[in-house]
């Protein structure tokens, strides 16, 4: 009986320890980044970047190793995050498919019913534009009772004009660059700043109002989106920020000669110098996001609201600086799907810890309501890995999923094996065609223990046959559990079949112009 009873009582005590813990946790600041690769952040390894206020965040909470993003593209994952959704389950896996409100629950609606303030800043992209020709009225709001966009700051600049730039310096100008054309200068590969001051940039304007809307709510529970747009291309930072990287000094990956049937045609045409340049913009990018996240967390602990908040850091998707020969992130390799993810439970919970259970980021979302003590949001479909953050478990998901129906592909991953699999219908879309044009179904196997680079696809090797088989079906029963459309899968299908069947994206909203999407949308 005490062999039971014992371990038992032991349970029980951690975990009414961590109820109380987690009973003060009363606010949520989540910190959104835009393509910040994992690998570009100082407390995840990197010797060059500057990133001391993430590393303070490491410092003080828990970094986890092995987070998975659902989709590495802007759009699909943003909406998969605040709803807990796959982005197939969300109706968004194109680039500028609008966010549907029926159909979808996001975290902030369900925080407004329970009496949260709650407020969205800087990069959405609910793709709402889409609407403006078709609907009088407001488009949603998600849940968010304060929004502030571009239009909120671009009004700030019109009734603050910032001061004459300093002559001397050169400065990065879009005018005339032709990204097609002119990749290389697009990308900032001369490493220039805007033409503006760290006062009146659009990074530390978003920054300056996530602290007023803390302040404002600093006596009533309160839910921040801060959703910055660094470090995406073409690597915006100001003046202040010029000659913070030597090009010369940039690492550059030499990726392998598997890489060459998928390199962009667009990427193809740069020069080692050029690659260097890119690359140092993007680190003084990334430095120039670490700055005004450093003003949120400063702000936080002289308000004192440190104890009783839940900050959160993770970016949308993470990117290749060269790694298999290509500046993008719409591919399912490591460094475009596993993002930096930091968490601060209040003050001092597992301060300086890492995890390496594998975590996808529909989970965060009921994480996050478990830990404030919220009831669950039942149209998820992650699931809470407090288990994890309080010690009672050292794994969670047996595989991670993620999605690119822009090229009618995805991803499952466990902790050894990783398979891709992509339809191959057509050439790569968004303007990052191959020139060698569609490939036809391609199946691609890494064993991530012997091989982490992923450099040697092995799914050709007899001695995987079952496992490539058994990861084939993880992924169709990943489907068959979550995708709306699943009871209309055809039953005499292939596995193969079934997997073409299901990575063709349902929705429609990529490389148009604001007059094409609407027909394009509505054309049925």
């Amino acid at each position: 009986m005490k062999k039971f009873l014992i371990p038992g009582l032991l349970l029980l005590l951690i975990m009414s320890s961590c109820q109380r813990e987690f009973e003060k946790i009363r606010n949520v600041v989540v910190i959104l980044s835009d393509d910040h690769a994992l690998n570009v952040t100082g407390c995840y390894g990197n010797q060059i970047i500057r990133t001391p206020n993430i590393d303070r965040l490491a410092r003080e909470g828990i970094t986890f190793h092995r987070a998975y993003c659902n989709a590495p593209i802007c759009s699909a994952s943003r909406q998969s995050l605040l709803t807990g959704k796959y982005p197939h389950a969300t109706g968004v896996n194109l680039l500028f498919t609008p966010f549907p409100d029926e159909g979808n629950v996001t975290i902030a609606e369900h925080l407004r019913e329970k009496g949260y303030e709650t407020a969205i800043i800087g990069k959405t992209h609910w793709n709402n534009w889409v609407w403006y020709p078709i609907y009088e009225k407001n488009p949603p709001d998600h849940g968010f009772n304060t929004i502030i966009e571009n239009a909120e700051y671009r009004s700030f600049l019109e009734k603050n004009p910032p001061p004459p730039i300093p002559g001397e310096i050169e400065y990065y100008s879009r005018k005339d660059i032709n990204v097609r054309e002119n990749t290389a200068e697009w990308m900032n590969c001369n490493v220039l700043p805007q033409p503006i001051d760290d006062h009146h940039s659009q990074g530390t304007y978003f920054a300056r109002q996530a602290i007023r809307f803390m302040k404002e709510n600093r006596d009533h529970p309160f839910f921040l989106w801060l959703a910055f747009k660094e470090p995406h291309q073409p690597y915006y930072f100001p003046y202040e920020f010029a000659g913070k990287y030597n090009p010369e000094d940039m690492p550059l990956p030499e990726g392998s000669p598997e890489d060459d049937r998928w390199i962009p045609e667009i990427h193809k045409k740069l020069t080692d110098r050029e690659k260097r340049g890119i690359i140092a913009s993007y680190y003084t990018s990334t430095e120039y996001l670490d700055k005004n996240i450093g003003l949120v967390l400063d702000a936080l602990e002289s308000m004192d609201l440190s104890h009783n908040t839940l900050v959160i850091y993770i970016s949308d998707n993470g990117y290749l600086l060269n790694e298999h020969r290509r500046f993008e992130k719409h591919t399912m390799w490591e460094e475009a799907n596993r993002q930096p993810l930091i968490m601060r439970v209040g003050n001092d919970y597992r301060p300086g810890e890492q995890e390496g259970a594998l975590v996808e980021y529909i989970d965060i979302v009921p994480t996050v309501l478990d830990i404030i003590g919220s009831e669950l949001l039942r149209t998820t479909q992650g699931k809470s890995f407090t288990d994890v953050i309080t010690n009672r478990s050292e794994d969670h998901n047996s595989y991670v999923f993620s999605e690119y129906l822009t090229d009618n592909m995805a991803m499952i991953a466990n902790k050894k094996w990783k398979y891709i699999f992509t339809t191959g219908s057509r050439d790569l879309g968004i303007g990052y065609k191959t020139g060698y044009g569609p490939s036809g179904i391609v199946h691609r196997l890494y064993n991530l223990e012997e091989d982490p680079l992923e450099h040697h696809d092995v799914s050709h090797l007899e001695e995987n046959k079952e496992t490539l088989k058994m990861l084939q079906q993880e992924m169709i029963g990943k489907f068959m559990e979550t995708h709306p459309d699943a009871s209309n899968c055809p039953e005499k299908l292939t596995p193969e079949g079934k997997l073409v069947w299901f990575c063709e994206p349902r929705d429609i909203g990529d490389d148009q112009t604001l007059d094409e999407v609407p027909k394009r949308i509505f054309k049925n």
